[in-house]
């Protein structure tokens, strides 16, 4: 019997149970549907559906509008699996348990409703264009069955669109965001559901269906994925790190991020709760303007979803065609080491530190003068975090396509590492090739070096790059 078959002999078994409460009445029964909001903790979706229900029936639908896009990338894949069966866990020591469904996302929920007899369905709002597309259609498809849909918020501090400029959808700049930001009332965090009841006559099955996500990672050095992790990670790192984060979080050595951006992204951490338990805490402010920025960037997709494809600010830009310098960017073959580092870490981890991703977006888009799209589409490829709003609108704002209005900008790969990797430990930890070639000329390695230990030459001149870059920027 397959996933699905078996999930559904289990609901149909029991919907007529479910339909009937203790005292012979009708019960009231909830679907929540879990999208990228993979906790219990402070998730308002999941808390509606309990505090309103006699019993609730948790989903996640394997979309297949979705694993069959490039942004259903193997290494995003991987996390979710551990993500989900974490929340299983979390909602079975609940009372509760977790459908995991395969098929187009309103038809599975739609049939997860109706054999529940589901009087409403719960789930988290979100930004992009894709995710309002699949909210309307599941809108649709309930108000023909008197099936309630209720979106909530969750993946953002403040939902997008709540703080709006006078005469305008959204805040096109950061700084007069960030101020009405930080003086919005924010929510109440929620705490996680006691119990989570089923409704009567419903088994879970044992293992989840989560076999079309175990494909291999491309990633060898993945994270843990699930809220468990994601909340241990947070601590500890809370607890050793965010005290120095002003200066720490640039030192590409150190690496004392936080490195909870993918549980952001999936939502097994609640950026609501992150910023309540750190805003008032040594380093918190300089950690809570980052959120504020993923805020901001969602705000933006919200009101502009074309963003995603196309410039927020349109600029005339005569990018260049170099498939041999792509692919050489893709692969960490440079010849300039920080950017090296930089693309060997996202290969190897699914993650790439925030400095090193402002100075790796730079070379490609300035100094190799590549359309922005060509490097973001790698990034949603390998990123473990890949989020729609946040990749595409950081690739804008390093072209100068985006927020900023600033497309001179510029970030010299050999004086940012002399800079933020001054004894060049971050180069050596991802470039092989120059593990012993000591600080300062590991950050620009001579011509015999170069070739004693095997290392490309410098792919082009950073100061001819960059004029000519500058020279193709129509006025």
């Amino acid at each position: 019997m397959g996933a699905n078959a078996a999930t559904n002999a289990a609901t149909n078994a029991g919907a007529n149970a479910a339909r009937t409460a203790k005292n012979g009445s009708r019960a009231n029964v909830a679907v929540v549907v879990f999208t990228r909001d993979l906790r219990v903790r402070d998730n308002p979706a999941l808390s509606a559906a309990v505090a309103s229900a006699d019993a609730v029936l948790t989903v996640f639908v394997l979309d297949d509008d979705v694993l069959a896009t490039r942004h259903a990338s193997a290494n995003r894949q991987a996390y979710l699996a551990d993500a989900l069966t974490d929340l299983g866990a979390s909602l079975a020591a609940r009372g509760g348990g977790l459908v995991v469904r395969r098929g187009r996302f309103v038809d599975e929920v739609m049939a997860a409703a109706t054999e529940v007899g589901a009087s409403a369905v719960h789930l988290s709002d979100d930004v992009s264009a894709f995710a309002q597309r699949r909210l309307v259609a599941l809108e649709r498809s309930a108000t023909t069955q008197r099936i309630a849909v209720h979106a909530h918020p969750g993946v953002t501090v403040v939902p997008a669109g709540a703080i709006r400029p006078s005469g305008g959808a959204e805040f096109k700049v950061f700084t007069p965001y960030h101020r009405r930001w930080l003086e919005a009332r924010w929510r109440s965090v929620l705490a996680s559901p006691r119990t989570v009841p089923l409704p009567a006559g419903i088994e879970i099955p044992t293992r989840l269906a989560i076999e079309p996500l175990r494909v291999s990672a491309s990633a060898p050095r993945l994270p843990t994925g699930g809220e468990t992790a994601a909340l241990a990670r947070l601590k500890l790192w809370a607890a050793s790190s965010l005290d120095g984060y002003a200066t720490g979080h640039d030192d590409l050595a150190a690496d004392a991020t936080s490195h909870v951006s993918a549980a952001l992204h999936f939502g097994c951490l609640s950026p609501l709760e992150v910023a309540m338990r750190l805003r008032a805490r040594p380093g918190g402010a300089p950690f809570l303007r980052q959120l504020c920025w993923r805020d901001f960037f969602h705000q933006i997709l919200a009101a502009r979803p074309d963003v995603a494809h196309r410039d927020f600010r349109p600029r005339a830009m005569r990018w260049r065609d170099d498939p041999a310098g792509v692919q050489a960017w893709r692969e960490g073959r440079t010849g300039f080491p920080l950017v090296d580092a930089g693309m060997r870490q996202l290969l190897a981890e699914g993650f790439m530190h925030n400095r090193a991703r402002m100075v790796v977006a730079s070379f490609l888009t300035k100094d190799l003068a590549i359309d922005w799209r060509v490097g973001a589409a790698h990034f949603l490829e390998h990123l473990v975090d890949g989020d729609i709003a946040l990749n595409q609108l950081n690739w804008q704002w390093v072209a100068g396509t985006g927020s900023d209005t600033n497309p001179h900008r510029t970030f010299n790969p050999t004086v940012q590492s002399r800079r933020f990797d001054l004894t060049g430990a971050y180069i050596r930890r991802y470039v092989a090739e120059l593990a012993t070639v000591p600080a300062p000329e590991i950050h620009d390695p001579s011509p015999a070096t170069r070739l004693r230990y095997g290392y490309s030459s410098p792919l082009v001149d950073h100061a001819l790059a960059i004029a000519e870059y500058r020279s193709r920027l129509e006025p």
